[in-house]
C-alpha cells in the first residue's frame, strides 16, 4: 500500500469523513475520539443542564408566588376568627384546584402511591411514582435515550457510527453524574429554597443513577464490540490489562452495574444497613475510575467529574460540621442520649444536647448510637423539643437579693419515638429493654434539622392525620398552632389531629407530650383529637374522655371524616399525613376528592428508601 493511500485511509478514520473507502479500517474506531461527534455531544450537554436549570426557575417562580399567596393570607388573616376567613377558603381559580386534583396529588393509576408494591414478606418492588414525577422521570428518560439515537446514520462505516455512539454514551454518563450527585445530598440547598421534600430528590437519585448506569454500560459496550472486531479477545483483554485508560474505565463501569444490581429495592429493603456501605464504597470507585479514566486521555469532562467530587465532599463536610457542631462542646463533651423501651415494641429517645438548636415543626433529623452500629444513621421525625439553661443549679429569677441571671446559656432536650424494625432499631429496643428499668444511657450523635420547610401558619383550618409512630410528625405542629394561636401570630383557628393506631398501649408513646398540650391556654377552643384504635384488646374500654378528645374502637372513615371537616371549613385548610403507606395512600384519595369544595392544600411526610 502506498505511503499516499495509507493516509487517506487515516484521514477518513480519524475525520469522519464519507470518502471512498471508509470501511477500510475498524481499530482506530475503538480509541481516542475517532468517530466522535464532540459538537453534537456538547450540545445535548448544554440541553440537559440548561433544562434542569429552566425546570428549577420555574419551580422557583411558583414558590415564590405560593410564599406570597401565603403571606398575604397570613396577614389578612391575623385578626380575624374563622368565619370571617371565608374568603381564604374559596376557590378563585377552577384550572388550580383541577389541576390538584388530576395532576399535583394524583398517584400514577387509581390511588396507589407511597404504599409498597411487595413481592413477598422477603422484598418489594418499591413505591410508585406519582402522576406529575412519573411524567418528569418520563421526559428525562425520552430525552436522554433521544440524545443517544441522535447519530449520523448516514456514514457507509458502520464502526464509525458506533464510535459515535460509545462517545454520546460517555458524555451523557457524565452530564448526569452533576445532577445526580445534588439530589443525593440530604444537605442539598435546593431542598429550602424550591421547597421539595428529599424524599422526592431521592426518587429522581434513583432514576437519574439507573440512566447513568444503563449510559456507561453503553459506552463499554460499543467500545468492547469494535475492539473485538479489531483485534479479537485478546487484544480486547490485553488493553483492558496494561491500558490504564481502559482499564479504570472497566472499573468505573462495573462498580456502576453492582451498584445498580444492589439498588434494586428488593435487595435495598432486604439488607438495608449492607446496601448503604456497598452503595458508598461503589459509587466512590465509579467516580474514582471514571476520573481517571477521562484523565488519563485528557478527556474534556475531567472538570465535570471535579465538580462532581466538590459537591459530593461539599456535603460530606456540611454533615460533618452539622455533627460536631451540635453534639460536642468543650465543658460537656459529646451529646448523652437516654432510651427508653416503650410498649409496642416502641422506644422513646431524648438527646441531651449540649447547645441550644432552633428546630421548625415537621422536621427530622439523623441519628446514631455509639455501641449500636455508630456508622449507620437514620432519619426520624422530631417529636418534641425543651429548651433548658445550661446550668440548671443557677437562679432564673429574682429573689431575696439574688441577681437574676437574664439571659442563661441554653441547650436543647431533643426528643423521638421509634418503632423497632430491623437492624439498629431492633438492636436499640432489645438493648434498652433489658436495661434497668428499661432504660438506658449512651453516647450518641444527632445531625440535623433538617425538613421543616413546610409552615402551616396562614391555614385557618389544619387536619393532621398520623398513623403509628407518625404521630411525632404532628405534635410539634399541633404545640406550634396552639402557642401562635395564644399569641395571635397564625391564621390557625381549627386543628383536628387524627392518629390511628393499632393499640391503646400505643399511647404512652406521647404521653407527657400530650398532657403539656392539653394543659395549654385556649386549647378546647380550636384543638380536636380524634384517636382510632384499630386491634383494642377489649373495644368497651375504649372511652372518650371528652368532645374534644374522641376515641373509636375501628379504622377511621376518612372519607366522613374529611367531608366533615370541609362543611365546617375555616379559612384556608391543609391537610398534612405521616405514616404507613397505605394511610397516606387514602389520606390522599379523600383530599383529591374534596378539590372541588374549597381550599384544600395537602402535604405528605414520608422517607422512602
Amino acid at each position: 500500500m502506498s505511503p499516499s493511500k495509507a493516509t487517506t485511509i487515516a484521514q477518513n478514520a480519524t475525520n469522519n469523513t464519507t470518502g471512498v473507502d471508509p470501511a477500510a479500517t475498524i481499530a482506530p474506531y475503538a480509541t481516542a475520539l475517532n468517530g466522535v461527534s464532540q459538537e453534537m455531544n456538547f450540545l445535548f450537554k448544554n440541553i440537559s443542564w440548561w433544562n434542569l436549570g429552566i425546570l428549577g426557575m420555574i419551580i422557583l417562580t411558583i414558590r415564590v408566588a405560593q410564599r406570597a399567596i401565603a403571606h398575604s393570607r397570613h396577614m389578612g388573616a391575623l385578626g380575624l376568627t374563622g368565619e370571617q376567613q371565608a374568603y381564604w377558603a374559596m376557590n378563585r381559580f377552577s384550572w388550580w384546584w383541577k389541576f390538584k386534583r388530576h395532576m399535583l396529588y394524583a398517584p400514577l393509576k387509581n390511588k396507589r402511591h407511597n404504599r409498597q408494591v411487595c413481592l413477598s414478606k422477603l422484598g418489594n418492588l418499591g413505591t410508585i411514582p406519582s402522576r406529575f414525577h412519573s411524567i418528569l422521570i418520563t421526559i428525562f428518560l425520552l430525552t436522554n435515550f433521544g440524545f443517544c439515537a441522535w447519530l449520523n446514520y448516514n456514514r457507509p462505516n458502520k464502526w464509525s457510527i458506533i464510535a459515535e455512539l460509545r462517545g454520546r454514551t460517555g458524555v451523557m454518563t457524565v452530564v448526569n453524574m452533576i445532577p445526580l450527585i445534588i439530589f443525593a445530598g440530604r444537605n442539598n440547598p435546593l431542598i429550602g429554597i424550591l421547597q421539595i421534600s428529599f424524599d422526592t430528590y431521592n426518587l429522581m437519585h434513583r432514576w437519574i443513577g439507573r440512566m447513568a448506569v444503563l449510559e456507561a454500560a453503553v459506552h463499554t459496550l460499543c467500545w468492547a464490540i469494535v475492539k473485538y472486531a479489531a483485534t479479537g479477545w485478546n487484544g480486547l483483554w490485553t488493553q483492558i490489562r496494561v491500558d490504564p485508560f481502559a482499564g479504570w474505565g472497566m472499573v468505573a463501569t462495573t462498580a456502576m452495574i453492582i451498584l445498580a444490581m444492589q439498588s434494586l429495592s428488593s435487595v435495598r429493603h432486604a439488607f438495608y444497613e449492607t446496601f448503604l456501605n456497598i452503595h458508598i464504597i461503589m459509587a466512590f470507585a465509579a467516580f474514582l475510575g471514571t476520573y481517571i479514566h477521562c484523565k488519563v486521555d485528557h478527556l474534556p469532562q475531567e472538570p465535570w467529574l471535579l465538580a462532581v467530587f466538590i459537591l459530593w465532599l461539599a456535603e460530606r463536610l456540611a454533615r460533618f460540621v452539622r455533627l460536631v457542631y451540635y453534639n460536642w462542646a468543650f465543658k460537656e463533651g459529646w451529646t448523652n442520649v437516654t432510651v427508653q423501651a416503650m410498649p409496642g415494641e416502641a422506644i422513646r429517645v431524648i438527646m441531651h444536647l449540649p447547645k441550644k438548636v432552633d428546630i421548625h415543626p415537621g422536621s427530622h433529623a439523623y441519628i446514631r448510637f455509639a455501641g449500636i452500629n455508630p456508622w449507620e444513621s437514620h432519619p426520624f421525625s422530631i417529636a418534641w423539643v425543651d429548651h433548658k439553661p445550661k446550668n440548671a443549679s443557677l437562679p432564673t429569677s429574682e429573689k431575696e437579693g439574688i441577681p437574676r441571671v437574664r439571659d442563661p446559656e441554653m441547650v436543647s432536650d431533643v426528643s423521638f419515638v421509634i418503632q423497632a424494625q430491623q437492624g439498629m432499631t431492633r438492636k436499640l429496643y432489645e438493648k434498652a429493654f433489658v436495661s434497668h428499668a428499661s432504660t438506658m444511657v449512651v453516647k450518641g450523635a444527632f445531625e440535623g434539622p433538617y425538613g421543616g420547610h413546610h409552615s402551616l401558619d396562614s391555614y385557618g383550618h389544619c387536619v393532621l392525620v398520623a398513623g403509628a409512630s407518625g404521630i411525632t410528625h404532628q405534635i410539634p405542629y399541633v404545640r406550634h398552632l396552639l402557642k401562635g394561636y395564644n399569641d395571635m401570630t397564625v391564621a390557625t383557628r381549627k386543628i383536628t389531629l387524627i392518629w390511628v393506631i393499632r393499640d391503646s398501649e400505643h399511647l404512652e408513646w406521647v404521653r407527657p407530650w400530650m398532657d403539656q398540650i392539653l394543659g395549654m391556654p385556649k386549647r378546647r377552643d380550636m384543638l380536636t383529637i380524634k384517636l382510632f384504635v384499630t386491634r383494642p384488646n377489649k373495644a368497651r374500654e375504649i372511652i372518650s374522655p371528652s368532645a374534644t378528645v374522641q376515641m373509636s374502637p375501628a379504622r377511621p372513615n376518612l372519607k366522613l371524616l374529611m367531608e366533615s371537616e370541609c362543611r365546617s371549613q375555616k379559612g384556608a385548610m391543609c391537610v398534612t399525613v405521616c405514616g404507613p403507606g397505605g394511610l397516606a395512600d387514602n389520606v390522599r384519595e379523600v383530599v383529591r376528592n374534596v378539590q372541588d369544595l374549597g381550599v384544600v392544600d395537602f402535604i405528605e411526610e414520608s422517607f422512602t428508601w
